[in-house]
């Protein structure tokens, strides 16, 4: 990987049927990448909801540099969940380097994002292999889901604070019976539940 300073990017929120995806950027110094990694940073999949929360906050008391975006139901629903992805994390990214410094964008996955200049490398598997994007996937994680945490509030019968929108028993009941939120992914609902409409295929 070439020398200087990397930004990596990484999203949440690709598999569910409900809610935004949300993307991050982070910019980690040696010392806050040797911090976080002995505090347990690597993957946000393969961490505990207790151990993502605390890594995230104390990105914040370091002075992590990082950004988070995200696009919305309506831009996956118009463009499809890879490129609304993207989009989210070109967003990210963009909105970091108004502030910050960097020479490349190391990228989770097998494509670059949308409005960024600087040289990328997506890698497949990079939240695994580069604290950066660990440290984003960790942060788009948290933030996704204290956002569907909030959406719960305002749509309480789809369990969205346990399930953060993903394809769960308990999720798949909810939409047959109660039909689709404004929070949901019809394109998504349709071909993974056969629910059309609401209705009880």
């Amino acid at each position: 990987m070439t020398d200087g300073v990397a930004v990596g990017t990484d999203e949440a929120g690709r598999g569910p049927l409900a809610g935004p995806v949300v993307a991050a950027a982070v910019i980690l110094t040696p010392q806050q990448e040797r911090a976080l990694l002995d505090m347990g940073l690597r993957d946000s999949k393969k961490m505990s909801p207790s151990g993502r929360e605390a890594v995230f906050a104390a990105m914040q008391d370091m002075g992590v540099a990082w950004r988070a975006r995200s696009a919305s139901v309506e831009e996956i629903e118009a463009f499809n969940i890879l490129r609304a992805s993207l989009l989210a994390m070109g967003r990210s990214v963009s909105a970091l380097l108004a502030s910050a410094y960097a020479d490349f964008v190391v990228v989770d996955g097998l494509f670059g994002v949308p409005g960024v200049s600087l040289p990328q490398f997506p890698v497949v598997s990079a939240d695994s292999r580069f604290p950066a994007v660990s440290a984003a996937s960790v942060a788009a994680k948290v933030l996704r889901d204290r956002v569907m945490a909030e959406l719960d509030r305002f749509y309480p019968v789809y369990g969205f604070a346990r399930h953060k929108g993903y394809p769960t028993r308990e999720h798949r009941e909810a939409v047959r019976t109660w039909g689709m939120s404004p929070m949901h992914r019809v394109k998504f609902c349709r071909k993974l539940l056969e629910v059309c409409n609401g209705g009880n295929n």
